[in-house]
């Protein structure tokens, strides 16, 4: 319940904010006496898509830590933790990057990375991973979290979204517009768009949104592959990412909310492959013994 209020507040604040900027710049009066004025509503369009997707990123490691409860460790009181510290900071030097914050919180197996910038990251594990995987298997996977971040993932996700959250409302106000006009052709009292337009509108964002979540997804996956590279680059052998991601496929790893699944080491299971943030595990271990 918790995760479900902390996803629908921000949603709602995120709408609101980026609601009140286009009234305040303007940009939401595409809809004109003469037509539909592209050049305002790309600008809309780019407010919106551009603009929900960077507040989240903004916004990441804060609701990360909110939603799965995540601890961050700031003075090592346990020998887990200051082997978990070590760890990450050895890594984290191999990579070239900035010390991230270290936390863990309890859940099912699993781990994530987020963060606005390299400069500000977040690394998290899960204690089921830590109780069901060895030392060299977890390292693997935090060499995996520490590769999403020299690899500028979080960004290259966020840039990625932007612009399809962009395609989306653009086009699905372009059909909408179209649609009405045609329907009320014949009426030449009316003014301002119909009932035709803001249906069109809504049936438009569910198409074109699953579209663009197939696209987003693609990428999602493919940065699981560079990680799961990265990770091997920085262990120095492919062997510990494999049998992690082994380990990872016999257990039920899942235990993040839906909102941060593309974040995780894996990302649970999806009833279609295309909507699946990572590839199956199978592939990434083919693909990691392929690289030896």
């Amino acid at each position: 319940m918790k995760r479900i209020f902390l996803f629908l507040a921000t949603n709602i604040a995120v709408m609101l904010v980026l609601s009140v900027a286009a009234s305040l710049l303007g940009v939401n009066r595409y809809l004109t006496a003469n037509g539909l004025n592209l050049g305002m509503l790309l600008a809309f369009a780019a407010l919106m898509g551009f603009g929900g997707s960077f507040i989240s990123l903004l916004m990441s490691k804060t609701i990360a830590k909110w939603s799965v409860g995540a601890q961050v460790i700031t003075h090592p009181s346990t020998s887990t933790e200051l082997w978990l510290m070590q760890t990450v900071e050895k890594l984290a030097t191999r990579a070239g990057l900035p010390m991230p914050e270290v936390a863990i919180y309890d859940g099912e197996p699993n781990a994530f990375a987020t963060g606005a910038s390299k400069k500000s990251s977040l690394v998290a594990v899960s204690t089921g991973l830590l109780q069901s995987m060895s030392h060299d298997e977890v390292e693997a996977v935090l060499a995996h979290e520490v590769a999403h971040i020299a690899n500028g993932d979080m960004v290259t996700l966020t840039l990625i979204q932007g612009v399809v959250n962009t395609f989306v409302i653009f086009m699905a106000r372009v059909v909408g517009y179209f649609v009405d006009s045609w329907l009320r052709r014949n009426d030449e009292e009316s003014s301002g768009p119909g009932i035709g337009y803001m249906i069109t509108v809504v049936v438009c964002e569910l198409l074109f949104g699953i579209l663009a979540s197939v696209i987003v997804a693609w990428f999602s996956r493919q940065r699981e592959f560079r990680a799961d590279a990265g990770a091997a680059s920085l262990m120095g052998t492919p062997t510990p990412m494999v049998s992690a991601l082994r380990r990872l496929g016999g257990l039920d790893a899942d235990g993040l909310p839906q909102n941060m699944q593309a974040m995780g080491i894996s990302g649970g299971r999806k009833w279609l492959a295309m909507f699946s943030s990572h590839p199956p595990i199978e592939q990434r271990i083919a693909a990691l013994q392929s690289s030896r």
